[in-house]
């Protein structure tokens, strides 16, 4: 069973670093084994490497993958006994396909004239019997080795000796015999029924509401769940009252019938077999222990109260009089007027920060003529800037929003209590703030499914961040909700500390649940993605398509828990700033980040970028295309603006807050709300000074490549690489630190090339690995390290 393990890692690894080994094999006897082992790149080193290239590469190809099954099965039967499958059989039709899938692959191989891949797939087999069937037979060839396969099955399966199913020739003979002596007929008592061979069997068509059958491990035989008597296939249907005379019913079966005298009833019929349930059974555990309710893991927990958020007195509606709508709607037409646009109706909608006057042109007017007009109207207006739209969506007019110049504040503590919050039914409800029209905007980040932030410094981007996530802690228990928090700042997000033992999920060996160091955050952004696969798993082996329909699958205790299964929380991941990340770590941050947009919205994985720098080398086209919903607060061209929501509008916000949100094609202004770092303070205070769970959530363990993790290497400069030197002075020429310049030209394999990187770090003439950055190269020219060359050697 080792040998078949061995023979199995051997192979496996042949497939993807045969074409590097083939020269190790070659001259393996002819150099000393020590370097051709250092230089193998099998995963079972050098003899695994000769091993796989004689049965892989001259013999079976891909088909050697069987060889190793045939000894494990081998290896399980003299070791245990145990036999799961037929061993002669199995050996006969493994090695068969090994030869046949040679075969076949040798045959495209050649057709395709990929001969420099008959190494890996067909083998020297399959490549040299159909080089020669070929020249015989052209395509022919291929009708050779199908009937090779069909011959083979007529042998290994035998079809003389299948039997087909039989219709029971019996069956109108029995409908005969029932209706030859009717129920109703009267009979003599006295007299003796004439004995029967069998026992009399009712028609089907009479047979009342069909009873479960348990089918015993023998094939000849079916156990009624009615009377638990064992019963011949050819009579499933029970009788109504067996006969007291006649020749018995004699049944072969290993089940205990049990006695007539002491397990029948006074109306002579057996009583039903206990049933044990199965131990999930929905039903029962539900009616013994109710659904299952995750709050309990921390049943004390309290939400917090709308007490913690400041209240403002003077915060109403935005100071608005009517005085100034008058005068701006009259400017507003004189504009139009004084370049020949003609109106037919003016309306006026308050909001917080802007009001929005609705107009309907007159006919014959070109909307495009209105929208040209906008520097002009703001100079009128006297406006920080107005923004025209033209038309409204669904309204048939045309859109002028105008700031006000007295904002009203919209503050935290509004919106959370409002109705419209309290009472939504969304899985992930987060308040966005209010519309033009004073309505407070709530939407469903679970159905987002993920949001994209972008905004200038000081606009109102952090301010958005929190509001977020206060409405998420006031809404979700910490046993449904996790959070995964990104700061490259260090100081946006520190107040939320105090949520670790609550709504914070970090990784097992990680001591900040804040991630700031950008090496920890691309290994988290990869233990998401293992989580995410993770989850997958568990939905594929529950059969449900979201983590909606499998937590309340769960919550009806139809998932056993000892099978994997858990109540699985939402997690959400928010970055506070991207562009910090991408200019440090790049495609490392990228990938995952595309990764998680792209599959983790059926598992409950929804993430939440921001970043105030909107340009296309920070939201690129592979995370741009995945987030639909996005939030643009002000920026400061219509560059940036067009780069985040794919128009223009964010340029000419107000700022403090003022945003605009593109969700499903639609466009909406808002207003967002107001939360101060007291308010911030006093919620985790509250949350985190009670019970909570002994630690954060633990993402998966993810372990990245030595490179990666910034640690020191052990590094045996005495043991150098006999192409150290060369390597060397290649990279000093060059000035670039790189591992792939190393492998290109000096034609070596990436693990040695890998090695060889380390030890010019260790020895200094390159620096320490930067992410997707080139190393910097610390020596500046030849002398210098011809010098340190020499140290080293003296050394």
């Amino acid at each position: 069973m080792l040998l078949a393990i061995g023979l199995l890692i051997a192979f496996a690894s042949y497939m993807t670093t045969g074409a590097d080994d083939q020269s190790v094999v070659g001259s393996a006897l002819s150099e000393p084994l020590v370097d051709s082992g250092a230089e193998t790149r099998n995963w079972a080193g050098l003899v695994g490497a000769y091993i796989a290239h004689v049965f892989v590469f001259r013999w079976f190809g891909i088909g050697a993958m069987a060889l190793p099954l045939v000894l494990l099965l081998a290896g399980l039967k003299l070791s245990t006994g145990a036999e799961p499958f037929p061993l002669r059989r199995t050996t006969i039709g493994l090695l068969f396909t090994a030869l046949w899938s040679s075969l076949v692959c040798g045959y495209i191989v050649l057709v395709t004239n990929s001969a420099e891949t008959a190494s890996v797939w067909s083998g020297g087999i399959g490549y040299e019997v159909n080089s020669a069937l070929y020249s015989l037979f052209g395509w022919g060839s291929l009708a050779f080795i199908g009937f090779g396969l069909f011959l083979f099955l007529v042998y290994f399966i035998d079809i003389q000796n299948i039997r087909l199913p039989s219709f029971p020739t019996d069956l109108f003979t029995r409908r005969s015999n029932a209706g030859s002596n009717p129920a109703n007929v009267d009979t003599d008592e006295d007299e003796e029924p004439a004995a029967e061979p069998v026992a009399p069997v009712r028609p089907m068509y009479t047979r009342p509401e069909p009873q479960p059958a348990v089918v015993d491990e023998h094939d000849d035989e079916v156990i009624d769940a009615v009377s638990a008597t064992p019963q011949p296939i050819q009579s499933i249907q029970a009788t109504e009252s067996l006969p007291t005379t006649g020749v018995p019913l004699t049944v072969k079966s290993n089940v205990d019938v049990p006695n007539a005298s002491t397990d029948t009833t006074e109306s002579g019929v057996t009583p039903a077999p206990t049933y044990e349930p199965d131990p999930f059974e929905e039903d029962d555990l539900v009616a013994q222990h109710g659904l299952y309710d995750s709050t309990l893991d921390l049943p004390q927990y309290q939400y917090p109260t709308s007490e913690l958020l400041t209240e403002y007195q003077n915060n109403q509606r935005a100071q608005v009089s009517s005085d100034e709508l008058t005068a701006n709607k009259e400017r507003i037409e004189n504009t139009l007027r004084n370049f020949g646009i003609r109106i037919d109706s003016i309306q006026a909608s308050i909001g917080p920060t802007v009001t929005l006057y609705e107009i309907v042109p007159a006919e014959g007017v070109r909307i495009s003529k209105i929208k040209s007009l906008e520097d002009d109207i703001a100079l009128n207006l006297a406006a920080l800037g107005i923004r025209i739209i033209a038309p409204m969506p669904g309204m048939g007019t045309i859109g002028i929003e105008v700031p006000n110049k007295n904002r009203e504040m919209v503050s935290m503590r509004s919106v959370i209590t409002s109705d419209i919050f309290n009472n939504s039914k969304f899985e992930l409800p987060v308040v966005l703030g209010k519309t033009i029209s004073n309505e407070i905007y709530v939407a469903d980040l679970a159905k987002m499914p993920h949001l994209l932030m972008a905004g200038a410094t000081g606009q109102g981007k952090s301010v958005g961040l929190n509001v977020l996530l206060t409405s998420l802690i006031y809404k979700k228990h910490p046993s449904q909700l996790k959070l995964v928090l990104v700061d490259p700042k260090k100081v946006e997000l520190t107040l939320f500390n105090k949520l670790e033992r609550h709504f914070l999920a970090k990784l097992p060996d990680s001591d900040e649940p804040i991630i700031t160091d950008t090496k920890k955050v691309v290994n988290t952004l990869n233990s998401l993605c293992i989580e995410m696969d993770n989850r997958y798993n568990l939905l594929k082996e529950a059969g449900c398509r979201n983590l909606k329909e499998y937590n309340a699958k769960f919550t009806r205790r139809k998932l056993n828990p000892e099978k994997g299964h858990r109540y699985l929380p939402y997690i959400v991941l928010i970055i506070d700033e991207l562009a910090d990340l991408m200019m440090t770590a790049g495609k490392e941050v990228e990938q995952p980040i595309a990764r998680l947009a792209q599959l983790a919205r059926a598992i409950g994985i929804h993430l939440v970028v921001a970043t105030q720098r909107p340009s296309v080398n920070v939201i690129t086209g592979l995370i741009k295309a995945n987030f639909p919903a996005r939030l643009s607060f002000k920026v400061t061209s219509k560059i940036d603006s067009r780069t985040i929501l794919d128009t223009g509008g964010a340029e000419q916000l107000v700022g403090m807050g003022d945003m605009l949100l593109s969700s499903n094609s639609d466009l909406i202004r808002l207003q967002c709300p107001f939360v101060d770092t007291d308010e911030i303070e006093g919620i985790c205070e509250f949350v985190g000074n009670q019970r909570g769970y002994d630690d954060a959530y633990a993402l998966p363990e993810f372990v990245g490549d030595d490179g990666g993790q910034g640690e020191e290497k052990d590094v045996d400069l005495d043991n150098r690489d006999p192409m150290f030197d060369e390597a060397a002075r290649l990279i000093v020429i060059h000035q670039q630190g790189s591992t792939s310049l190393i492998q290109r030209k000096l034609k070596l394999g990436y693990n040695r090339a890998g090695r060889l990187i380390d030890q010019l770090e260790a020895a200094r003439i390159v620096g320490p690995f930067e992410g997707s950055k080139a190393r910097d190269v610390l020596v500046s020219d030849l002398t210098m390290l011809e010098e340190m060359l020499k140290r080293l050697k003296g050394d």
